[in-house]
């Protein structure tokens, strides 16, 4: 099957038409509730080799948990891996608080 390749000048057409189908087709997860780049962050890390139904319930926890990177950063190590305990991967978590420390 040839396929006719996709022209440079077709590019607003495809960004509309994906968007759109996004619109429409989003799923309702919370971290699109409030977006921020903290909320993004911790999203994308719990995702990394986690389906998103099992994510949803640790990310809640989380934010209300550590709602912001500050408050992450002075958390103390095992509340952190406490707050984690059932996602696997604890370098994600030790991650994530290391990083809120250099930034904050």
């Amino acid at each position: 099957m040839s396929r006719t390749p996709i022209r440079p000048d077709s590019a607003p057409t495809i960004r509309a038409l994906l968007l759109r189908w996004f619109a429409r087709n989003k799923r309702p997860d919370p971290w699109r509730l409030n977006p921020t780049p903290y909320s993004i962050w911790v999203a994308e890390v719990m995702l990394q080799q986690t389906v998103v139904a099992a994510v949803i319930p640790f990310y809640t926890a989380w934010m209300r948990k550590f709602p912001d990177v500050q408050s992450l950063a002075d958390a103390p190590e095992k509340d952190v891996l406490r707050q984690w305990e059932g996602l696997g991967y604890y370098s994600r978590a030790r991650n994530l608080r290391k990083a809120a420390q250099v930034s904050g």
